[in-house]
């Protein structure tokens, strides 16, 4: 998960201070981290400040990446939980390894 991003889309978790969540996919992980950060889109993710980008994984697919997002969103909170702490234990903001 640190890095370049190789493959063309994303699904992606970006996560508020105390922890409200939100799931996305994208073509542009980088520019879309970056719209939640500045708060450019309104919606969910500016109303909650789901700034920090915790978890993402990509896929060559957009098609297997849509499966993926509403998969992940129809989950309790605890398994997307799981999920984050499985690949970012300490929740930190991967935002840093996007632009390495």
């Amino acid at each position: 998960m640190t890095g370049e991003v190789a493959a063309p889309y994303a699904v992606y978790m970006v996560a508020s201070v105390s922890s409200v969540l939100y799931v996305g996919v994208t073509n542009d992980l980088a520019r879309r981290v970056s719209e939640h950060r500045s708060g450019a889109v309104d919606g969910f993710s500016r109303r909650y400040h789901c700034h920090r980008l915790v978890w993402y994984e990509t896929f060559d697919d957009v098609r297997l990446a849509i499966a993926r997002e509403k998969e992940i969103k129809g989950w309790r909170r605890v398994k997307k939980d799981a999920l984050v702490r499985n690949a970012n234990s300490a929740w930190r903001d991967l935002w840093e390894d996007l632009n390495r």
